[in-house]
């Protein structure tokens, strides 16, 4: 816990140094299209935004307190360096796209950091929270998009609404902070999207005038002291590669040229005899010497950082199964077969995480089952209240042998799933998924197996648009 709020006081502490140094009037250079101020239109209004939404954002976030809270503090960090790329945009024209890259750096490594937080903090609580905001945190390299940036921030907003719908759905009847949260993280988005409409709709916007931006610029994030050092670089935001057109063409000129020469082009090759050939000459083969083989194929160079100690990165995970709270946690389980959980009750969860070629059984009625990132896994439970979700999974084997109402897969490849005679009238919602079978019993207990469809056929109507199934015969 003394831990937890160490890392929110510095994190704190970064933000307010970052904000004194973003706003501070030595940056504000004149332009031609600056207000009173010395700021650019485009920067004001960001700074709207970040006054309105993004605050109101921070309030709640504080109020919730814990994780979440510290997770807001490090996209506001993210907010507030997008502000200084603005800022320096609105004043320096655009560098070249290597030096645009090492520009945005800063912004790659934050919009990581948020991801890293929700990756090292699975078991918490607040995990629906974190995972919306890792989901679409990426929206922030939008200023390295074109040239449609704003459609690329939608994107990244749905990829949040899977996870603020769980937030909604737990604390609807419980929490209304955090249902307002939801709302005022999902507005950060909705206005982001309205400003890039008005002021960025192709591409973020450089100044014709002055010089060439520079990462020192938008670098001036330095924590303060006894902070710890940032983290490794993450992946470079998605700046478009340009192809030199003299470049292009006098590859092209090469290539006809050598097409041209007709049967002229194979001149130079080298005539091979009957005696140098080994289906011909049976003696080559009993020759010794090694056997000489074609080029091996070529493979990218594997990245190397001073920083990145081996031994963590090959350490293996120790595998978890245990109660925490109303949780069950069962994660990163290899080759396990005999895993049950019989103590059980109507109020608990079970979370099942990076679970390999092992089997689980679930005894007594629990409320609800995720099973995430899993492959060759099988589940037996009883009975559930709530939903049964499968995400990111492949070749997934699930049994209800009581009742469960409704089963959720999304982005899974290979799922199949055994129904009993007590719940036939569950509910199957599929997504982004395919390989989907349902085994339904007959009178004589042998199971039918029924594909969940996979293709559909959408037609308008005059009126709206109507989905059908189709069936493909073969």
């Amino acid at each position: 816990m003394t831990d937890m709020q160490n890392l929110v006081e510095r994190l704190e502490k970064a933000v307010g140094r970052l904000e004194a140094v973003t706003r501070s009037p030595g940056l504000h250079a004149d332009s031609g299209d600056a207000s009173s101020k010395g700021l650019a239109q485009y920067v004001q209004a960001f700074d709207c935004l970040l006054e309105g939404p993004v605050a109101e954002y921070m309030k709640i976030s504080k109020e919730i307190g814990g994780d979440v809270q510290t997770q807001a503090l490090m996209v506001l960090t993210g907010l507030n360096i997008e502000r200084s790329i603005l800022l320096t945009a609105s004043t320096c024209q655009q560098p070249s796209e290597n030096e645009l890259s090492g520009f945005l750096a800063p912004l790659s490594e934050q919009i990581l950091m948020v991801q890293n937080f929700r990756e090292k903090n699975r078991g918490s609580k607040a995990f629906n929270h974190l995972s919306a905001v890792s989901e679409s945190v990426p929206a922030l390299g939008w200023v390295a998009v074109a040239p449609k940036p704003g459609p690329y921030v939608k994107e990244m907003n749905d990829a949040a609404v899977f996870y603020t719908n769980r937030v909604l759905k737990e604390y609807k009847d419980v929490d209304k902070k955090h249902v307002d949260w939801v709302k005022a993280y999902l507005t950060i988005w909705a206005e982001l999207q309205l400003y890039i409409k008005e002021y960025h709709t192709t591409g973020l916007c450089w100044s014709k005038t002055g010089p060439t931006a520079s990462r020192t610029v938008s670098a001036q994030r330095t924590p303060p002291a006894g902070c710890p050092p940032p983290p490794p670089p993450g992946p470079p935001l998605p700046v478009s590669t340009v192809i030199q057109p003299q470049d292009e063409s006098a590859s092209r000129s090469a290539l006809f040229a050598q097409l041209n020469q007709g049967q002229s082009i194979t001149s130079n090759l080298k005539h091979v005899s009957d005696d140098m050939k080994t289906h011909k000459n049976p003696a080559l083969k009993n020759q010794g010497g090694p056997v000489r083989s074609g080029p091996k194929p070529f493979t990218a160079p594997k990245p190397v950082c001073a920083n990145t100690a081996p031994a963590k990165s090959t350490a293996k995970v120790p595998a978890v199964l245990e109660l925490e709270g109303k949780k069950w946690r069962v994660e990163n389980h290899e080759n396990a077969s005999n895993l049950v959980i019989s103590q059980t009750e109507m109020k608990q969860v079970v979370y099942i995480f990076k679970c390999v070629n092992s089997t689980l059984q679930i005894k007594g009625k629990i409320n609800s089952i995720t099973i995430d990132n899993c492959k060759k896994l099988g589940l037996v439970f009883d009975d559930t209240v709530g939903i049964v979700e499968i995400i990111n999974s492949k070749d997934v084997k699930v049994q209800v042998t009581g009742k469960v109402p409704t089963i959720s897969i999304n982005k899974t490849d290979g799922c199949h799933m055994y129904l009993s005679k007590d719940c036939l009238d569950c509910e199957i919602i599929s997504a982004k998924s395919s390989e989907m079978n349902v085994l339904v019993p007959d009178s004589s207990g042998d199971f039918n197996e029924f594909p969940v469809p996979e293709q559909f056929k959408t037609m308008w109507n005059g009126q709206k648009l109507v989905t059908t199934v189709t069936e493909i015969a073969g």
